[in-house]
């Protein structure tokens, strides 16, 4: 995880400035989860590289080359040349002709953080679109203007066409917007504001959605849900541990230390630091002290066994990949957040333009895919710990299905099944985390006259991500719901000081479940106890 970020005094905004090539995937989060907490900003070096790249445009159409999609048609039609006269109405027609998304709107977090990345893009000064075209969409992001974007249509090669022109109509004032709770009208909601809208002028409308900025917005969210993630499963491995009397010498540092991947070792360190203190857990003299001698016998049936099952003692060499796998596509991502992912490339210090394909998002597609298969092998691991706990046949000597503890003559016996729905609803929502884990780039299709005919899918790999994180997030949830109930049976405090600290945390939240009750409620409170990083700080400080 990044450091925290720095606030400004007296609760003031915090300005956040793009084009600089600085934006990070923590800033891009806290602004689409916080938007009233930052001001973005155009900075005065930005506006005049923007200035710069137009007055070239301007050159070299006044030259009368044929410049891609400025006096061009898009796509296979580049063929086409047009007079200069036309390129505005040009562009208009590129956004009507793509505002044909559907499936569900985005999440306004989504689309805020899109918007910044646009922008930020834009702002470098490549892209020859006017700085009055980037500061209305600061503006908008400033004032929570948004647009709505269905989430369906994008190939992920020339960039985000279909969801990103919605963006752009949403400059020119038409559709509709989210502004105060509802859907507006977009050029009343821009009046309101105090903004009016704009003229969309040679390049720009291309510009603003031939880019890789939507698939960033999914990814970037789903990249700091994961790393929040990737903590709780530690913490779910080692509360597991204990629940089921494990041995906590699985996560000696010397093992680990024999496989070197970071990752592993740190999952590892994080769950023996979480147990230290713990009187459940047992280390491997103890595990071989609790045990009957061989003595003169030729076998002896042993009471605890050696070692546990894979879902506890290879649990860091699940997670581990995760943290891993986080090492690598947050750079990828801060990369890709910071680069000008459109075409064609008008260059001020050559006085060139440049035709190419930086609006293919195969980085941000391999990286979905693959962190999407890391979070739902990590959903598996718990789902499978879970299936151990809440089973009496395995959870030595735990109550079944976690059920409180009646008396055969109470009333109560018989009639409680604890957690046995809960755990039916973890094995779906795995099996779907599992399904949807198939990767997204490897479908490439051909598309608009074989122009577009080998392309990334990145956006459906991003938006995957982001719904396997989801469900991850609901099956961590549910198996700490599990683990604290089965704490709280063998006594919460025999826990290790790092899981005592998880425990209490979640007991401010939800109840022990003394009797039957609906559940899906805790289960929400506790996905946003994980999302918001309260049960890594809490675990972080106690560690």
């Amino acid at each position: 995880m990044a450091e925290p970020l720095a606030v400004m005094e007296d609760d003031a905004p915090t300005e956040l400035a793009v084009g600089a090539d600085t934006l990070t995937v923590t800033e891009t989060v806290c602004v689409a989860r916080n938007p009233d907490t930052w001001i973005a900003t155009l900075p005065d070096g930005a506006v005049a590289r923007m200035d710069d790249s137009v007055g070239l445009k301007h050159r070299l159409i006044a030259s009368g080359q044929p410049i891609y999609g400025v006096t061009t048609g898009f796509g296979d039609s580049c063929i086409r040349q047009i007079s200069p006269d036309k390129a505005i109405e040009l562009q208009r027609n590129l956004v009507n002709y793509h505002l044909n998304g559907s499936g569900p709107a985005a999440p306004s977090e989504v689309v805020r953080a899109t918007m910044l990345v646009r922008a930020n893009c834009l702002a470098r000064g490549y892209s020859s679109v006017r700085p009055e075209v980037v500061r209305l969409l600061l503006d908008c992001l400033n004032a929570d203007i948004l647009p709505v974007i269905p989430e369906r249509g994008s190939v992920g090669a020339s960039g985000d066409l279909v969801p990103l022109c919605y963006l752009a109509n949403l400059l020119t004032g038409a559709g509709q917007a989210r502004f105060r709770g509802a859907l507006w009208p977009t050029e009343r909601a821009l009046a309101q504001a105090g903004l009016r809208p704009v003229v969309l002028e040679a390049k720009e409308a291309l510009a603003l959605i031939n880019g890789t900025s939507f698939m960033s917005g999914f990814a970037v969210l789903a990249a700091e849900d994961a790393a929040e993630l990737a903590t709780a499963a530690d913490v779910c491995t080692a509360l597991a541990v204990e629940v089921l009397r494990g041995n906590r010498g699985h996560f000696d540092a010397v093992i680990h230390a024999q496989k070197r991947h970071p990752g592993q070792m740190r999952s590892a360190a994080r769950i023996r630091a979480l147990l230290a203190g713990s009187e459940l857990s047992r280390n491997h003299p103890q595990v071989l002290a609790a045990n009957p001698e061989l003595g003169e016998h030729g076998y002896v049936q042993l009471t605890h066994p050696i070692q546990d099952r894979y879902s506890l003692r290879c649990a860091p060499h699940v997670t581990g990949v995760l943290w891993d796998t986080l090492d690598w596509v947050r750079p990828w991502l801060q990369t890709e957040i910071n680069s000008t992912n459109d075409n064609p490339l008008f260059d001020v210090d050559t006085q060139n333009v440049y035709n190419g394909g930086n609006f293919y998002g195969g980085h941000v597609g391999q990286a979905m895919d693959s962190l999407k298969i890391a979070v739902a092998s990590v959903g598996d691991l718990l789902d499978r710990q879970l299936a151990l706990v809440v089973d009496e046949k395995f959870n030595r000597g735990l109550t079944p299905n976690l059920i409180p503890r009646f008396a055969d003559d109470d009333y109560q016996a018989g009639l409680h099944h604890g957690f046995k729905g809960m755990q039916l609803a973890c094995s779906a929502l795995a099996a779907e985390a599992l399904k949807l884990a198939t990767p997204a780039t490897t479908f490439s299709r051909s598309t608009e006259a074989h122009n577009q005919d080998k392309v990334s899918m990145g956006t459906i790999a991003a938006r995957d991500a982001r719904t396997i994180v989801e469900l991850v997030q609901n099956i961590t949830a549910i198996h700490l719901a599990a683990l604290c109930q089965a704490a709280e049976l063998r006594g919460a405090d025999q826990l290790g000081r790092g899981t005592l600290a998880a425990f209490r945390t979640v007991r401010k939240h939800i109840a022990f479940l003394d009797a039957d009750r609906q559940m899906d409620s805790d289960i929400a409170t506790l996905v946003e106890l994980i999302r918001s990083g309260e049960l890594r700080r809490v675990c972080v400080e106690e560690v």
